[in-house]
């Protein structure tokens, strides 16, 4: 066993999916805190939950703040037991704000937030993935010998894969010798001569299907490009390339 400090980027879940990663570590005297005094050991993102839709972990909040006044369990599955309404009657009754919000005052600035804060004890899980044993960087490495690509994964001393949803986002930006830099340039540069007549990869300078080396011309595409190219005609369709604004 080895313990560890919570670092960025380690990961952590309720009971219910809500995983996520830590995204900042805050200074006790800079977090929120209620009128009792408390600060909140964690504060949690509150867009995952019109996309995960745990309505159980607002149950479990609910009621663990119930169940440290009252001193006893809540039976908290959707097969019956405890009603959401008669845990915030009980809570109401109490004291409390019967949606289980308090009113915080932020640690910097000294005054009230302008919301209520739902607030109490959840049950967190640390997880496995923790940043210290996930970091990974490369500058040069191997590749792979089909593709000439980088390879994938810590493990094999891979690259960052530059994903559709990142290029997307790139081509939307207009970042073009950006995304030649990283989907060519850094990845599977590869040179090729072709034939302006015919517009058919040539080898060595010569065009072997016009049987001439007068018309190539030097170009750099990506060797997945070419592979493409060659396996295509491999079923009998083939690719040609209109290189009449670069002649």
């Amino acid at each position: 066993l080895c313990s560890r400090r919570p670092e960025l980027g380690d990961k952590f879940s309720s009971r219910h999916g809500q995983k996520g990663v830590c995204g900042l570590i805050a200074a006790q005297e800079d977090l929120p805190f209620n009128d009792l005094g408390m600060v909140p050991d964690m504060i949690m993102n509150p867009h995952g939950y019109p996309s995960r839709m745990t309505v159980g972990k607002l149950m479990e909040l609910l009621s663990s703040k119930n169940a440290v006044l009252s001193g006893r369990y809540h039976y908290g599955t959707a097969f019956g037991g405890d009603q959401v309404i008669d845990v915030c009657n009980e809570l109401a009754s109490r004291g409390y704000n019967y949606l289980g919000k308090d009113m915080l005052t932020s640690g910097i600035t000294g005054q009230q937030l302008s919301a209520y804060i739902y607030f109490g004890p959840i049950y967190y899980q640390k997880l496995k993935h923790m940043v210290h044993d996930k970091m990974h960087a490369r500058a040069r490495g191997p590749r792979a010998v089909l593709t000439r690509q980088p390879t994938e994964g810590r493990s094999r001393e891979g690259g960052l894969r530059l994903g559709e949803m990142e290029r997307d986002c790139l081509i939307a930006y207009g970042a073009s010798m950006l995304l030649m830099e990283r989907l060519m340039v850094s990845s599977d540069e590869f040179k090729v001569e072709v034939c302006s007549e015919c517009g058919l990869i040539g080898y060595h300078g010569w065009c072997q299907n016009c049987r001439s080396s007068k018309s190539l011309a030097n170009i750099k595409i990506p060797y997945a490009c070419k592979l493409l190219f060659q396996e295509l005609q491999s079923m009998n369709i083939v690719p040609k390339l209109d290189l009449a604004r670069y002649t």
